[in-house]
């Protein structure tokens, strides 16, 4: 996570912004709003609602009303917009920049902008790459695995299993996301996990060392980011604890806010844990659906307890 935000001209790069000006804090500004502001009302003088940490776009709609002004008016617009601390204005589709505009800015030091993109293109694609970048972060240890379409994670300590466990799930067509340390991002109420880019794609497996799973599998075997819907924590099979049987209660894991549904695999020689994972990923899937197989279980028993079937 990116933890004060995005440095304008980091942006810039990335989306091949043409610079109009640049200003005084135009190394040091950063987009810390994963959200942008089109100035129309702004231009009608209303400031009341106003979030100056927003990145400022104006199209063809702005421009339009612009020209309908006098100079003298529109100078005023953009003093009044540039008196606030915006980290930029991006003037949108090529159009041409005002030289009210470009006077103000150079007067109070911000940064201008110009893209070829149309307006809502270029805003659409700002507010999903910063709702990415922008997201609140944390990595945990583990495997994460598209198995049927469901985000798999697995957790437990070092050694009890997840990597081998792993290696045979893809073996059998399912795709690995991350290995060892999974990146986990909150995008729109969702837990979306992914690898760090320096060891996307490797697996490492005890006695054997790294892998490339995409050289040894196939791009079919990797995906890049999972949405997270399940996690299964492997942990040494203890005879003294109780594990549940039935599984009418659920439980979860809290994860930057996020309740993620959890199940406890307790680990012993001669279990088959890629098949049990594989069940638990189907179950999970199937109790989204509104099918809970424990639930109808426990409702027939009682059901035969009252007599009302046989």
């Amino acid at each position: 996570m990116r933890e004060n935000g995005l440095k304008v001209s980091e942006f810039v790069s990335l989306f091949h912004l043409e610079v109009l000006n640049q200003g005084s804090d135009f190394d040091s500004a950063l987009l810390t709003v994963p959200d942008l502001n089109r100035p129309g009302l702004q231009f009608h003088s209303f400031y009341d609602y106003f979030d100056p940490c927003r990145l400022q776009v104006i199209g063809k709609a702005e421009v339009t009303y612009l020209k309908s002004l006098t100079e003298v008016q529109r100078r005023k617009c953009f003093d009044d917009l540039f008196l606030y601390d915006i980290p930029a204005l991006v003037i949108a589709r090529s159009l041409d920049c005002f030289p009210e505009c470009l006077e103000s800015a150079r007067e109070h030091e911000k940064t201008l902008l110009r893209t070829e993109e149309v307006t809502v293109t270029f805003t659409s694609r700002t507010v999903e790459y910063l709702n990415k970048v922008l997201a609140p972060c944390v990595t945990r240890h583990g495997v994460l695995l598209d198995i049927y379409g469901e985000g798999v994670m697995i957790t437990g300590d070092s050694g009890v299993g997840k990597s081998e466990a792993a290696i045979e799930l893809i073996m059998r067509g399912h795709r690995l996301v991350a290995d060892d340390a999974v990146e986990l991002r909150r995008i729109s109420g969702q837990l979306t996990g992914s690898a760090p880019e320096v060891i996307q794609n490797y697996i490492e497996l005890r006695g054997i060392g790294v892998i490339d799973v995409r050289q040894l599998f196939g791009v079919r075997a990797i995906k890049n980011e999972a949405q997270l819907d399940l996690v299964v924590h492997f942990e040494p099979w203890d005879s003294t604890k109780f594990y549940d049987r039935l599984g009418i209660e659920d439980h979860f894991i809290d994860i930057l806010d996020i309740q993620v549904p959890i199940v406890t695999i307790p680990v012993r020689p001669g279990r088959n844990l890629a098949s049990i994972v594989e069940v638990a990923a189907m179950n999970n899937r199937h109790r989204k659906f509104g099918y809970n197989a424990a639930q109808e279980l426990a409702m027939r028993v009682d059901m035969r307890a009252d007599g009302k079937i046989k």
